[in-house]
């Protein structure tokens, strides 16, 4: 993964244009969630992009906690600085908070080693739907809004063993989704393997709203939609 690719540099602030986030979800991520298509009224940037500049400038810490405070729009100059309890803070000119992240532990720098943790990370990621998710509605007997999807990253946690690993793949190991009315949370459980060997576990939750009883036939709708947009997407990228 070319992280440069999807992100400007300025003046010590990072900056995200549409095409740029769109082509990370979808190319990178394989996320095709509306809210990341260039033309969407609702655009925002991939957390998963701002984690994976984070994790290149800030470095790879044994422990990581990252809460999300706040959608990000397109050219948005972001600042990374330090905050007071240790950690670090995403926040933009103006002082809005949109990141905050603690660590604890080692810390290794290193671009090349943070590009290929991420891509993989952001690999895995990118499945929560329709493979993920879909089994996850179902078992619940509830769904996401057809008409207006919207699923929202809330907060991850890492815990490396160790930090002397070369490229990690990731694996899920177990998925909930939790319903109170028509809100849902849903944490994926994980593990980073390298060599056949476990070398760190991680958590990632997300917030889904406006959920409806389960109907199958929307449910595939949903996914056959899916479909069609990657398939087009990757169609018009080979031309």
């Amino acid at each position: 993964m070319q992280l440069n690719n999807y992100f400007s540099q300025s003046n010590g602030q990072f900056v995200f244009t549409r095409k740029q986030a769109s082509h990370f979800a979808k190319l990178v991520a394989g996320d095709f969630n509306p809210i990341h298509d260039e033309d969407s009224k609702r655009f925002c940037v991939p957390g998963d992009l701002l984690f994976s500049v984070l994790l290149a400038k800030a470095g790879i810490s044994q422990k990581m906690r990252v809460s999300f405070a706040g959608m990000i729009s397109d050219n948005v100059g972001l600042e990374f600085r330090d905050s007071e309890c240790g950690g670090l803070e995403v926040t933009d000119t103006n002082g809005k908070l949109y990141l905050t992240m603690s660590r604890e532990g080692d810390n290794l720098v290193d671009e090349s080693l943070a590009a290929c943790v991420a891509e993989n990370y952001v690999k895995f990621s990118g499945m929560n739907f329709p493979h993920i998710m879909v089994p996850l509605m179902e078992d619940s007997g509830m769904m996401i809004n057809p008409e207006r999807p919207l699923v929202i990253y809330e907060s991850m946690e890492l815990n490396f063993h160790h930090l002397d690993f070369k490229c990690p793949t990731v694996e899920l190991t177990d998925s909930i989704m939790d319903v109170s009315g028509k809100r849902g949370t849903v944490t994926l459980a994980f593990c980073f393997k390298e060599n056949g060997e476990i070398i760190g576990e991680g958590k990632k939750t997300m917030v889904c709203s406006g959920l409806r009883e389960y109907e199958q036939t929307a449910v595939e709708a949903l996914v056959d939609k899916f479909n069609c947009r990657k398939s087009e997407f990757l169609s018009a990228q080979a031309v």
